[in-house]
């Protein structure tokens, strides 16, 4: 990862589509735009990737959250279950609707644990969110069942997963919507946008008016349709530049996994030699798109220790117990209630604190992520760049 490692003339061309056009909004303009709907394309060409049957692009990963909840007819008050190793998009997402986040242990997956999961389910869940983390699979069919035996929505947050698979059927597609992201650091990008994807004509209607004010699209994909709104929406919309390099980008999704597998294994293969060490649990190492090798050390003290050598060696790993962007203890505005609404919404209602989160309650999410070393894995690695990580992890075997 990310995607702009392999930018070429494939998205110039694509880009070039539209700018020959001069019409850069998803919607409209027929007569100017030369039959060219990149946005549509893109849709179209996600799902028929993915499997799925409806495909909605949106304007980032974390609208594609918000927009999937609104969808499912989540919102104020309700509970959303969701793991507390994920990138805060997850739990904001949560938030901005008025639901409540509730957080999950993560097992050695570094995804949601199922058996927790059972656990934090009340009357009030109405979502869950399972999260496929650093480019590998959750228990989703274990946690689909546990839902389904409650009659609660699972929502799969791919973000960080695009390209995916489990027993061959692509991750996203096995709970109500999965959702993606295209940021600039992912391992298909757009710069920003993201995608939300279905089997549920009437999930993917609602998705599609929402995004775009409620806008009826029904005479039209292309076009947004009679104006008979069946409810109040938003503005998530895709620009034309977006579906473009997204067209581009998804046809060669599967040669850059394919790259980042052979320098994951190249690092593993070096990093067996570590004292004590363990890796991930992989669900489907077929289905692994290699955007991270992770790997575990007996305890934190340890993880330190080798991660000093690592630093030294000028190949510092990420400790993911002291990241602030993926890790529930670090998220000091969470847990604190800290917000720009001078009401203190969505944390405070009607001078009333709504929820706390205690900092202390995931005691073996933390110890695992302790003991957790992480590298992001490129597409494309230069040979100076992988003589000096596999350096570092040779000396690190020493501690």
């Amino acid at each position: 990862m990310p995607g702009f490692e392999v930018f070429g003339e494939e998205e110039k061309k694509q880009v070039l589509d539209v700018l020959d056009t001069g019409v850069l909004f998803r919607y409209e303009f027929d007569a100017q735009r030369k039959g060219t709907y990149k946005v549509l394309e893109f849709e179209k060409a996600f799902t028929t990737y993915t499997g799925a049957k409806y495909a909605q692009a949106v304007t980032s990963g974390t609208a594609a959250l918000k927009v999937a909840l609104t969808a499912l007819g989540v919102g104020a008050g309700d509970h959303v279950i969701t793991q507390g190793f994920t990138f805060v998009a997850t739990w904001e997402a949560i938030l901005d609707i008025g639901a409540v986040p509730v957080f999950t242990e993560i097992d050695t997956t570094l995804n949601m644990d199922p058996v927790d999961l059972e656990k934090k389910i009340t009357a009030d869940t109405k979502a869950i969110i399972v999260v496929h983390m650093l480019g590998a699979q959750a228990r989703i069919e274990q946690i689909k069942a546990i839902a389904d035996a409650h009659n609660i929505p699972v929502i799969e947050d791919t973000a960080q997963s695009a390209g995916g698979t489990l027993h061959g059927k692509h991750l996203g597609t096995f709970g109500a919507c999965g959702t993606f992201s295209f940021d600039s650091v992912k391992t298909m990008t757009t710069g920003e946008g993201g995608m939300c994807i279905t089997n549920d004509e009437q999930t993917w209607r609602c998705m599609s008016e929402y995004h775009d004010h409620g806008h009826d699209h029904i005479p039209n994909p292309g076009g947004r349709g009679g104006e008979g709104r069946s409810f109040v929406g938003f503005n998530f919309r895709m620009m034309e530049l977006q579906g473009a390099i997204g067209l581009a980008q998804l046809a060669k999704l599967d040669d850059m996994i394919a790259g980042q597998k052979a320098n994951k294994a190249l690092l593993k293969n070096c990093a067996k030699a570590l004292s004590g060490v363990s890796f991930r649990e992989i669900l489907d190492h077929e289905g692994d798109t290699a955007t991270f090798f992770v790997f575990m050390l007996e305890n934190a003290e340890h993880a330190a220790a080798v991660n000093a050598c690592l630093r030294e060696n000028g190949a510092g790993a990420i400790n993911w117990g002291e990241n602030c962007w993926h890790f529930y203890p670090q998220w000091e505005n969470l847990l604190e209630g800290k917000s720009l609404c001078k009401n203190g919404w969505p944390f405070t209602a009607g001078g009333k604190r709504r929820f706390y989160h205690d900092p202390q309650a995931l005691p073996a999410s933390a110890e695992l992520m302790a003991r957790t070393l992480c590298y992001p894995i490129p597409v494309k690695m230069a040979e100076a760049d992988k003589e000096r990580l596999l350096n570092a992890l040779e000396k690190a075997s020493h501690i």
